[in-house]
């Protein structure tokens, strides 16, 4: 499940000094945050969306990663940058000069396809990696709706993408 990342090239940083590390090496850039964990929405949809965002041409500067779980410190380190904003794994965020600019939730990963996470990842990197802006209300959010309650032909369980 590390390897995993650590493979596409991601940096594992597996102690809160290296969270800081990361983070000052990442003031000026742009850098995604990963909180792996051992779930199966992270290995079946987390994970996978970061190695398709990857292969896109628009990319951010730096890509690092903690492990919920098991590198306690390191994690909760992260936390702390991102003040705020609930904790959860998996998590995605993308931060640009130390401040994230869009994240992705569990509530955001769960249930999703990894096509779908990493159209959310390349749209916020093509958004905010070349020259795009911070927002002032914080870190945008994709928009994950639910089926409509007219809909009894689409199970309950049923999210859509769009």
């Amino acid at each position: 499940m590390r390897a995993e990342l650590v493979r596409l090239g991601v940096q594992e940083l597996p102690d809160a000094a290296a969270v800081d590390a990361a983070f000052e090496a990442a003031e000026d850039k742009t850098m995604v945050l990963i909180v792996n964990s051992v779930c199966g929405c992270a290995a079946a949809n987390a994970r996978p969306a970061i190695a398709l965002a990857m292969q896109t041409p628009v990319q951010p500067d730096l890509y690092t990663t903690v492990f919920a779980g098991q590198d306690l410190d390191a994690t909760a380190r992260a936390r702390q940058f991102l003040a705020g904003i609930p904790a959860s794994s998996p998590f995605i965020a993308l931060l640009k000069e130390g401040a994230p600019v869009f994240v992705l939730e569990r509530r955001h990963i769960e249930g999703r396809s990894a096509g779908a996470i990493a159209t959310d990842l390349v749209h916020a990197f093509q958004k905010f990696c070349p020259e795009g802006e911070t927002p002032v209300n914080g870190p945008e959010r994709p928009v994950v709706t639910k089926a409509p309650e007219a809909a009894p032909s689409l199970p309950p369980t049923f999210r859509s993408i769009m």
